[in-house]
């Protein structure tokens, strides 16, 4: 099986799915990752050195998981045009994924829903596209979830290989929003999850088989029954 993950900046991997690739992994999923922008945007330095930095930092975040692919768009200009959809319909041809995961056409940030739209239209008929949780889950109804647990400190690992990004700020987030999607599945307090949303489109109508193991039934107990 192989896992094509792809998003908008250096780091956004990281934050939304980097344990769930993790689990993948662990099942001994193929990853392939990719990166749409060069992240110039996301600090004060200048952008030649920006980039050099933040794409330095994405290796070493992403490399528990593999070497990603820098497709060069620039940061907070992206566009659901013609030259990304090719660039994804070129990517989608070399790879030939089993399974494509990527941002949230809903997502908070506008080079999120452009890459969102974009890998829609390049996938088209060849492989089914799973989106990841929004930021803080805002708008996001998952369909799909994923016991990572096991992943998260490598996943905060991870996030803080950005230290050009005030990490922490990212680390406390997607702590927050993981507990409550483990406590959507009735997990314990410590539990982590990572969400999910898979909109069944022709010729794809169920991808179960593709994904990591959701977190563990664990059924609460009725109270009205005698102990």
């Amino acid at each position: 099986m192989k896992i094509l993950a792809i998003g908008a900046h250096p780091d956004d991997l990281e934050i939304f799915a980097f344990g769930s690739l993790s689990a993948w992994r662990a099942m001994g999923a193929e990853l392939v990752l990719a990166i749409a922008t060069d992240g110039a945007k996301g600090g004060t330095l200048p952008a030649a050195d920006l980039r050099a930095l933040r794409a330095a930092e994405t290796v070493t975040a992403l490399a528990p998981l593999g070497v990603p692919r820098f497709l060069g768009f620039p940061d907070g200009g992206l566009r659901a045009d013609a030259a990304l959809e090719t660039a994804l319909h070129d990517l989608l041809a070399e790879v030939q994924p089993d399974l494509v995961v990527s941002h949230a056409p809903n997502d908070y940030h506008a080079d999120h829903r452009a890459l969102s739209a974009g890998l829609s239209q390049a996938a088209g008929f060849a492989v089914p596209v799973l989106w990841m949780d929004t930021m803080n889950g805002t708008g996001f109804t998952p369909t799909h979830w994923v016991e990572v647990s096991a992943h998260w400190a490598a996943k905060e690992a991870a996030i803080r290989a950005h230290g050009s990004q005030d990490p922490e700020r990212f680390v406390r987030m997607a702590k927050r929003q993981a507990a409550f999607r483990a406590g959507e599945c009735n997990g314990l307090p410590e539990a982590r999850a990572e969400a999910f949303r898979f909109e069944p489109r022709f010729p794809f109508a169920d991808i179960r088989a593709l994904m990591p193991p959701a977190p563990a039934l664990r059924p609460v107990g009725r109270r009205d029954l005698p102990r």
